[in-house]
């Protein structure tokens, strides 16, 4: 007979701010069974506030909670996000969107973009850019968003979309949820970590008031200071400064000055780039930077004169490495979020790992055995996830021909990891890419920025070429015109925001 291993029964979250709030909601599930779950967070803390930008998977995470996407939307004051828009990364002056959705459709087993490839070499007739071919591009750069359809012989099947918000307002609408189903909030300042003398599992947390709360399982929300993972544990942080120099940034809200496009916008600037991301009652915009190309003073000076309208407040500084943990999931402790690593938020990715770490420790919950090849597991995972975005977000910088500044000149002679390098190597010949591991971003993504900085495949597939090139392009002719013409019917973001999920005015903040 097997035995009924011991249940964990408490769970200690220390920090708030996105990382611990999305935590303890998706943990309130576990109140009703029996499990207490506390949040640890004190109001003299700032949280990090750059995660305003989202990917599609935050609707998996919504959906899970039973949150009300409009509800949600109103609450943190939202836009639609169909992709980001990445301008002067290649050379200044270029322009291209890496969107979410797909590109045209694929025909006896070849991918679109080969299609496209194929067309294009030929030059009869000129295909036109690969973005004409993708709803979601389409219609953000008209300003339009609606819904996808789930009829997936429907154009508006291929459309994914994501939210611009209001972190913040985020973190507030979870503890609101999460505490009526039963999470219970500490406010209190970390100041010491009790740990076993035989196991050096964690047992309790000291507060500055002298309080101790004990727990089984504690959750480590505490941002870059990692206060148990990092400070408590000793697990070492290996940087990635070496291929992501950024170090700093500044943030600050300005005004709206115009109805919000449904997509992010990242410009590449002299030493880094600067982000605009516009949400319903204003735009968050910051400045990410290398302190070794650039000063403080001259970064801060940039990003105020770059925005479109007027600044809401004093910048506020960032400092950073790029990097993460050697484990994640050390001893009954699991970093979450910044607590565990970070990547500059170049493609969005801040809250998604956050989430990722979420649904992942629920998959492997641990009983209070904290089985090693569970923790293995979570750390093999969680790490190679890291090393998959990474590599992503080094692509845009690597690929680009500007010489303007040292900050690019060292960008573009940089030694690449040997992943990235492999998955270049396999594009450049004949414009092959595929998505292994259940990489987050998908061969239209990988597309869309390995075209739109430049880089060309010297060929395509060659069963591209054995369809009839005649029926090739009046297939694509008719994929073009559809999308055209699908966009072209949709609302306006504004009008459906109008319609359906219009926040409550409110002081910009």
């Amino acid at each position: 007979m097997t035995a009924e291993p011991s249940r964990i029964t408490k769970v200690v979250i220390v920090g708030g701010g996105t990382a611990g709030w999305m935590t303890a909601a998706a943990l309130s599930r576990l109140v009703a069974g029996g499990v207490s779950v506390t949040l640890v967070e004190s109001e003299e803390i700032g949280t990090v506030g750059v995660g305003e930008a989202t990917i599609p998977s935050l609707l998996d995470f919504n959906a899970m909670l039973g949150i009300d996407e409009d509800a949600f939307i109103r609450a943190t004051a939202a836009t639609f996000k169909l992709g980001i828009e990445f301008r002067d990364w290649a050379q200044p002056g270029d322009s291209y969107l890496n969107p979410f959705g797909t590109h045209g459709r694929d025909v006896a087993g070849v991918a679109f973009h080969h299609l496209w490839l194929r067309q294009r070499a030929s030059g009869a007739p000129d295909p036109g850019p690969i973005g004409a071919y993708c709803l979601a591009e389409v219609a953000a750069r008209r300003g339009r968003f609606t819904r996808p359809s789930t009829n997936p012989q429907s154009v508006l099947s291929t459309l994914s979309y994501a939210f611009h918000f209001d972190a913040t307002l985020y973190a507030a609408f979870l503890r609101d949820l999460a505490e009526r189903d039963g999470v219970v909030r500490v406010e209190g300042r970390v100041v010491a970590v009790d740990r076993d003398a035989d196991t050096g599992f964690v047992d309790a947390v000291r507060l500055a008031d002298g309080g101790r709360i004990d727990g089984q399982l504690f959750i480590d929300c505490s941002g870059f200071r990692s206060l148990l993972v990092g400070d408590a544990l000793g697990v070492p942080f290996t940087s990635w400064q070496q291929w992501l120099p950024c170090d700093r940034a500044w943030a600050v809200p300005s005004a709206r000055n115009a109805p919000p496009m449904p997509y992010t916008r990242a410009t590449a600037d002299a030493a880094g780039w600067r982000w605009r991301i516009p949400l319903q009652h204003r735009v968050g915009n910051g400045y990410v930077y290398s302190s070794a190309h650039l000063d403080d003073d001259a970064a801060r000076s940039a990003l105020l004169a770059g925005l479109d309208g007027a600044p809401l407040g004093e910048p506020r500084p960032l400092r950073f490495v790029a990097g993460r943990r050697d484990r994640l999931w050390e001893k009954n402790c699991v970093a979450i979020g910044l607590a565990g690593g970070f990547l500059e938020p170049l493609e969005s990715t801040s809250i998604h790992l956050i989430q990722s770490g979420i649904a992942r420790l629920m998959s492997l919950f641990p009983d209070d055995g904290f089985a090693a090849v569970e923790i293995d597991e979570y750390n093999r995972v969680m790490l190679r996830e890291y090393a998959q975005i990474r590599d992503f977000i080094i692509l845009h910088y690597h690929a680009t021909t500007r010489a303007d500044s040292p900050f690019w000149d060292h960008c573009r002679t940089m030694t690449l990891p040997a992943s990235l390098e492999a998955k270049l190597a396999l594009w450049s010949g004949k414009g092959r890419v595929f998505r292994e591991h259940r990489d987050l971003f998908t061969p239209d993504s990988w597309i869309a920025v390995l075209l739109g900085q430049g880089i060309q495949p010297r060929s395509f597939d060659p069963l591209a070429a054995t369809l009839p090139a005649d029926e090739t392009v009046r297939f694509m002719a008719h994929v073009r015109d559809m999308i055209d013409k699908t966009a072209a019917a949709m609302p306006t973001q504004d009008q459906f925001i109008a319609q359906h999920c219009a926040a409550p005015l409110r002081e910009p903040a």
